[in-house]
């Protein structure tokens, strides 16, 4: 390899927007988040070192060998976050970036791109969840952070709000000014009328620096690698990725797969199956390593664990060889977990989903096991073991350990879910699944909102056909739990704390489905049960699905009673389905 003269980055972002430079299958995907981009500009800027790069310069006879891809150049989280195939004429030869992906990425998206992530609280299929931001630099102020000089952030065009201590300048305008000149012009009509000396001083300097290390400064030092031979590259980038941010074994299982699956495109079956299965239901969210680590445990590999060894080209061969099995057995056990009512917020650990997918694939079941009546058992024990084993963790520390006797334990018992079995195995383990007392207890205190609870209520409603939607609602609606509420009704501050500590646990909460829940809303519980249920028996019924306690007062201000009534006679049905 030789080492060649440094670029500039306003160069190199021309050349792949151009798609004279590409991304070799072997890449791993883009997983920057807009701090990092942020703290590379800012690095740029106070001209820190941000490392070489490697090029594979690739003949143009041998262009047609490969599969290239093209960088990201607007990114969204959600709908766009996979590099799209590169369509390749062959008549010239072309530059694949080996090391330096992230950064150029980054680069190119802050400079010309725009960069949408998934705001906090907003539900993942919201389309309005992700607002497209560009870069920008605010010219008249140093950064807020300490270890930050310069203000870099990725905006909206609804946050730019330009006073006396901000004036964004969107970085990618950067690239027009080509004349030495143009950021003093730029300045004269923006800044110095508006804005004190200080500030005035601080955003030439700015700006002038911004363009010199964006156009001017060769920046950008990279070697050039000429070999044709794949082998060779792909050693290359699995080494000086060694380093730093370390590949994932699943970028590196990619990449060999890449090199030695003989019919398949393994990057683009990976990222397919990935796709599919998260939008299963109401999404998951399962990514490379899961299907990777899945494929190594379906195929019967003695070893599964996640080092170079296991990722050999027999190994490999015989993955691609069953693919199409492995992803439907994977992509069943998704739709039947759904169908239990999991999804990417109540699935606490994706491992939960191997055993089931494992053990569909040794019975080789189709689309109808999920459905058919004569399955009906069969799926009752999978959702046990699944509820199980989600609310003791059993996949928390080393899952392997789980993963192996099970696996062993299905291909023993392939009739039926060995859940029996299961359970002895791992009797008087760290891993049982087996509840004492004290168990029992622990699993009232669990919240709304939180992850497993979903999972503590569904012990108590087993016969609940998941395939319509269900929300876990509070029974006293949580709205009427402000203080001021509460005050009027005349409770004591004590009265008030007991309330509002009790309000979000398990003892007042239940699976509703969703339209009688939306309709439910902030209505108080004894004026909802009456309306909803308007007689004796539909009263009842109501009351002995949902451990609704019997000759009790269900008026508001006897939300106490009714509470620690409703715990004692959960914790009696989670004794008699637990020990």
């Amino acid at each position: 390899m030789s080492y060649e003269t440094a670029l500039t980055i306003k160069n190199v972002i021309d050349k792949i927007h151009k798609k004279e430079y590409l991304l070799p299958t072997i890449q791993r995907e883009f997983v920057w988040n807009t701090y990092q981009i942020e703290r590379l500009f800012d690095s740029l800027m106070r001209d820190y070192p941000i490392s070489s790069f490697l090029f594979w310069e690739v003949d143009k006879k041998n262009v047609k060998n490969f599969e290239f891809y093209e960088f990201i150049r607007n990114y969204h989280e959600k709908n766009n976050r996979h590099n799209q195939k590169a369509s390749i004429n062959g008549d010239d030869k072309i530059t694949a970036i080996l090391d330096g992906q992230q950064r150029l990425t980054s680069l190119y998206i802050a400079l010309k791109g725009t960069f949408a992530y998934k705001l906090p609280r907003k539900r993942y299929d919201n389309p309005d969840a992700y607002p497209k931001r560009k870069l920008y630099l605010n010219l008249v102020s140093k950064s807020p952070e300490d270890e930050l000089e310069y203000d870099f952030s990725f905006l909206t065009e609804e946050e730019i709000d330009n006073d006396e201590n901000h004036f964004w300048f969107e970085v990618g305008k950067i690239l027009e000014m080509t004349g030495a000149e143009a950021p003093y012009k730029f300045l004269s009509e923006y800044i110095f009328d508006e804005y004190s000396k200080d500030k005035r001083d601080f955003a030439i300097t700015c700006l002038s620096k911004l363009r010199n290390v964006i156009i001017e400064k060769g920046i950008l030092s990279y070697y050039k690698e000429t070999d044709q031979t794949l082998d060779k590259v792909l050693n290359i980038f699995i080494r000086i990725n060694s380093g730093g941010t370390k590949l994932s074994y699943s970028d590196l299982l990619l990449s060999i797969a890449t090199a030695q699956w003989e019919t398949k495109d393994a990057r683009e079956e990976i990222i397919t199956i990935v796709d599919e299965i998260n939008e299963i239901g109401n999404g998951f969210n399962v990514d490379k390593d899961f299907i990777l680590k899945s494929s190594l445990i379906l195929s019967d590999f003695k070893d599964f664990a996640f080092k170079v060894d296991n990722f050999n080209k027999s190994n490999m061969l015989e993955i691609e060889k069953n693919w199409e099995y492995i992803t439907k057995a994977l992509k069943l056990a998704v739709k039947l977990v759904s169908s239990f009512g999991y999804d990417r917020e109540t699935l606490t650990s994706n491992n939960a989903l191997i055993p089931i997918a494992y053990y569909l694939y040794k019975k080789q079941v189709n689309e109808s096991f999920i459905t058919s009546n004569s399955t009906l058992e069969d799926k009752k024990k999978i959702r046990k073991w699944l509820v199980l084993s989600l609310i003791k963790r059993a996949f928390s520390g080393q899952p392997d350990n789980v993963l192996r006797p099970i696996r062993e334990l299905i291909q023993q018992n392939t009739d039926e879910f060995p859940l029996d079995e299961i359970i002895k195995k791992f009797k008087g383990t760290n891993k049982t699944l087996i509840f004492s007392d004290e168990d029992i207890e622990n699993l009232t205190f669990y919240k709304y909102g939180q992850g497993f609870t979903f999972s503590v209520l569904s012990l108590l409603y087993p016969t609940l056909d998941f395939r319509n939607k269900f929300h876990v609602d509070h029974i006293f609606p949580k709205s009427l739990f402000k203080k001021p509420i509460l005050k009027k009704k005349g409770l004591t501050d004590e009265g008030i704390e007991i309330f509002q500590d009790y309000v979000n646990y398990i003892g007042n909460l239940q699976l509703l489905e969703a339209i009688p829940n939306i309709e439910k809303q902030d209505t108080e519980f004894k004026i909802w049960l009456n309306k909803t249920y308007p007689t004796t028996a539909e009263q009842k019924d109501y009351c002995d699905k949902h451990y609704i306690p019997q000759n009790i007062n269900l008026d508001f201000n006897n939300f106490k009673e009714f509470f620690e009534k409703r715990k004692e006679l959960i914790k009696d049905k989670f004794k008699k389905k637990l020990q």
